[in-house]
């Protein structure tokens, strides 16, 4: 299972339309439509019905709360990783200078 397939599914949950979450999501709608295909492969089974209109499955209901908390530890993970990176860029910032061996006196 990739990132991108979890965010793809996320984004046509709430816009139930393949074209606006392609769109939103910055891919083709051929591109969604084919990482929606491997999700639901990958899965066992469809997530979304398609007709007549556009809706989660059974199984889609099942796996969206999953789904969605993975997206949220995905972005704490990656605040979290920036948030240290400053804290450490901070420190490297303010740590003194070491000073430079003097060479000894013959």
């Amino acid at each position: 299972m990739q990132m991108h397939h979890i965010r793809y599914f996320l984004a046509l949950c709430e816009d139930l339309n393949f074209t606006r979450a392609a769109r939103r999501c910055g891919v083709s709608q051929p591109s969604l439509t084919n990482a929606i295909s491997d999700l639901e492969q990958e899965l066992g089974g469809p997530l979304f019905q398609r007709k007549p209109q556009i809706g989660l499955t059974a199984l889609g209901r099942a796996v969206w709360p999953h789904l969605k908390q993975i997206e949220h530890c995905e972005n704490a993970a990656r605040e979290a990783a920036q948030s240290t990176l400053r804290q450490i860029a901070r420190a490297s910032q303010a740590a003194p200078v070491a000073h430079q061996a003097q060479e000894p006196i013959v």
